[in-house]
């Protein structure tokens, strides 16, 4: 693994913004590592453009779960967890109110994928659930590089 993470590292914005991909997909992950190493001073490399590789490649990780949530069938609630067709429409208009207050929490480990899949199963829109989810996640990469820069330390 540390093979693969020193790899990422090599290949500077596109390695960070790949690993964030697999991080914000259902694949078991960590993008901090590589953030971490690439916000350092030493690699040259401008954190506000590794912070944005990393959010974005994040999104679009996370999308793929609301894709794959998307692609769920409401006849299999019906069928399998025995819900009728009004609950699961009632669950559904009080969630797309929620949705973007529930996308802003998918950059949480575990839980996140959970989120994003839910989002896309419910049909939540696919605009807000984005933008608010790259919310999320930026404001993290952007704690987390601030961490690593040793910004709190100073506090």
């Amino acid at each position: 693994m540390d093979a693969f993470i020193n790899f990422l590292i090599e290949w500077g914005y596109v390695g960070m913004f790949l690993s964030a991909l697999l991080a914000g997909s259902a694949v078991p992950f960590s993008s901090e590592a590589v953030l971490v190493a690439l916000v350092h001073p030493s690699t040259g490399l401008s954190p506000t453009l590794v912070i944005i590789s990393a959010s974005f490649g994040n999104l679009l990780g996370s999308l793929t779960c609301y894709w794959l949530g998307h692609l769920g069938k409401m006849t299999w609630l019906e069928k399998y967890f025995h819900m009728k067709r009004e609950k699961i429409e009632r669950m559904q208009a009080y969630l797309n109110g929620r949705s973007a207050f529930m996308a802003f929490f998918a950059f949480l480990p575990i839980i996140g994928t959970l989120i994003a899949v839910a989002l896309g199963f419910l049909r939540s829109n696919v605009y807000i659930v984005s933008v608010s989810m790259f919310v999320g996640k930026l404001l993290r990469y952007i704690l987390v590089a601030m961490a690593a820069l040793g910004i709190f330390s100073s506090i």
